[in-house]
């Protein structure tokens, strides 16, 4: 329940506006003011509009609930979808507003990601199971169990399983662009 004295006493105050001064705005009384702040009184509409009219707040901003940001995830966020041949699941619903994408991937034998093609940004990978190669072109890497890579964007890349143990990858992007 919104308690509209205690939200208009914040955006006075907010202003630096005093009970009379408000009033005086608003052409009602101090006292009104003062029973309205403390929910002795309730306003009707045009008289609420006014006052937020002086506070330079809009009705629908003045009865929206603030939104909380989501800090932890639970399986029940994640989001499974194909990464090549291989298993992505986001950590993290609608990350592309974030700066930092996370996922596993998980890459059975002879499974690979998609490739990745160069971008402005970086990458980070730690191999949490099994073992995979890093495909930069004309390089590659075997990263193992307990070993992690960081890469820049710049080049295509790729990841694949050439054992016969699942690989499981927690691999982030920032920006996030997977």
């Amino acid at each position: 329940m919104v308690e509209i004295g205690r939200k208009i006493k914040q955006y006075r105050l907010k202003l630096g506006l005093t009970q009379e001064e408000l009033a005086q705005r608003t052409e009602l009384t101090k006292g009104y003011i003062s029973q309205l702040e403390n929910d002795l009184c309730s306003p009707s509409i045009t008289t609420l509009e006014d006052i937020l009219n002086v506070l330079g707040v809009s009705l629908p901003e003045f009865f929206a609930e603030p939104k909380q940001e989501q800090v932890v995830y639970t399986p029940a966020d994640y989001f499974v979808s194909a990464c090549g041949s291989g298993q992505s699941v986001w950590l993290i619903p609608n990350s592309q507003v974030k700066q930092m994408e996370p996922i596993i991937l998980t890459l059975r034998k002879g499974e690979e990601s998609v490739v990745r093609d160069p971008f402005e940004g970086e990458e980070f990978g730690y191999v949490l199971s099994g073992e995979a190669v890093l495909d930069l072109g004309e390089e590659r890497l075997c990263v193992k169990a307990g070993e992690s890579f960081s890469l820049g964007g710049a080049k295509q890349h790729k990841l694949k399983n050439v054992k016969k143990e699942e690989c499981k990858i927690l691999w982030i992007t920032t920006p996030s662009n997977f």
